[in-house]
């Protein structure tokens, strides 16, 4: 009997994922906006089952900036070092880089500085020559639709000229918001493949050159189609040791973020052809057989000298806000704002893509507030508050954040939860809220 999975292979708000492999491992990372930590590095050894290793990106902002930091990764080996290159979009085209996935990694380098730029994507050609592509985010440099292509120095240290726009979109008929492009040479021909046409409703194309500057041309390669996985979108191709081709992306789940799928891949007549026939499978035979079961992890029972890897703050984290301590995590009430998504002192976790049951035990010492919270555009939560009669149950809730114009990819989902399945002491302490 076939040995199968079903999709999604991530069933939680994994956005933007890019993966690689390196002999029989595979790699995975993704968007993590100005979460600390961020740039999760996660593994695997079938494309199935994964578990988080560590972050390339211990530290962000000193305070909350919705939509902001760690836009839209690339996952690259070269030379011997495993290379991250994102856009921060108030920055510009940044890179990471390490000997070892699980670090330590190099403190952030701007590559190519500027607003606007997202979405980068590294090429390494046979002849010594580096390039990056990159996206454009209307939100900031007022165009978008377009891929724009760089000569880079071959140590990733910067751009070596102005750039070349290779694809415009605008030119291409019923294309709107092509984005996330993944640079590759595969049998003597350069390709990018590139999602188009919004998270919600869009579609996966791939382009395709004799010269890396073009010019392409282009096809739809996964689509809806009669399926129910909308808007198939934005990921990265991996083949196995074997010489099977896959391609993993992301499906906008709303609320629920951006699961990850896996998509059996095919090359016909020079060709990919992604899925069944150029629509999403939600089941198909396993990549790999023997592969390491596992799931990234949501449980914590905080007996370990560090937070679980899953964990993290909506900003640069102060020292002072927690502690573990006999299986106890103790988080402080620090003072701030009263609307929770101004908080950098929220510890959460990506929001599982289907509905999930969460249990914790919860002590309150002291005077302050603290409880669950499903946070994101709009919030709710439950927990305890100090009154003079000693600790009382409180929920609530939040109105939406104000987005002016249409919800798209730029118009970022930031969701945080605290997930705990296993039963495990919570204690507050200090002063404030």
């Amino acid at each position: 009997m076939t040995a199968t999975y079903r999709n999604p292979v991530l069933n939680a708000d994994w956005s933007d994922p890019d993966v690689i492999r390196v002999g029989d491992d595979f790699y995975l990372t993704a968007s993590t906006f100005t979460k600390v930590p961020g740039l999760p590095i996660l593994h695997s050894r079938d494309l199935v089952g994964w578990t988080i290793i560590g972050h390339a990106v211990t530290s962000g902002y000193a305070d909350v900036r919705p939509g902001c930091g760690v836009w839209a990764p690339s996952l690259r080996h070269h030379d011997g070092r495993f290379w991250i290159f994102y856009g921060d979009p108030d920055v510009g085209i940044c890179q990471v880089s390490a000997a070892d996935p699980r670090g330590p990694w190099t403190a952030p380098h701007v590559v190519k500085p500027g607003s606007g730029l997202i979405d980068p994507c590294p090429l390494w050609d046979e002849d010594g020559q580096a390039y990056l592509v990159h996206g454009w985010a209307k939100s900031r440099a007022g165009i978008n639709n377009r891929l724009t292509l760089h000569r880079m120095a071959p140590d990733a240290s910067k751009v070596l000229d102005e750039g070349t726009l290779v694809i415009d979109a605008d030119l291409l008929p019923g294309y709107r918001t092509l984005e996330g492009p993944k640079l590759y040479k595969h049998d003597g021909v350069y390709w990018i493949f590139a999602p188009a046409g919004g998270v919600e409703q869009g579609w996966q194309s791939v382009f395709r050159a004799e010269s890396i500057f073009g010019p392409y041309e282009d096809r739809i390669v996964l689509e809806q189609g009669g399926t129910d996985v909308n808007g198939p979108h934005q990921g990265g191709w991996v083949d196995t040791r074997s010489g099977e081709h896959w391609f993993m992306h992301f499906q906008d789940r709303g609320p629920y973020g951006r699961v990850v799928h896996l998509q059996p891949m095919a090359w016909e007549d020079g060709w990919p052809v992604m899925g069944d026939k150029g629509e999403p499978v939600a089941e198909a035979a396993l990549p790999v057989l023997g592969g390491v079961p596992g799931e990234p992890a949501t449980s914590d029972d905080f007996a370990g000298p560090a937070l679980g890897l899953q964990w993290s703050w909506q900003a640069d984290p102060d020292p002072s806000w927690w502690e573990l301590s006999h299986g106890t995590l103790r988080l402080t009430c620090v003072p701030g704002p009263e609307d929770l998504r101004d908080r950098g002192a929220v510890l959460g976790q990506r929001l599982p893509g289907a509905p999930c049951l969460v249990t914790t035990t919860l002590t309150l010492s002291g005077e302050g507030r603290a409880g669950l919270v499903v946070l994101g555009f709009t919030y709710a939560y439950v927990g305890l508050a100090s009154t003079s009669d000693g600790p009382v149950l409180v929920c609530g809730d939040a109105e939406p954040v104000p987005v002016d114009g249409p919800v798209t990819g730029e118009a970022i989902f930031e969701a945080f939860t605290v997930d705990i399945e296993r039963r495990s002491p919570w204690t507050s302490k200090g002063r404030g809220q």
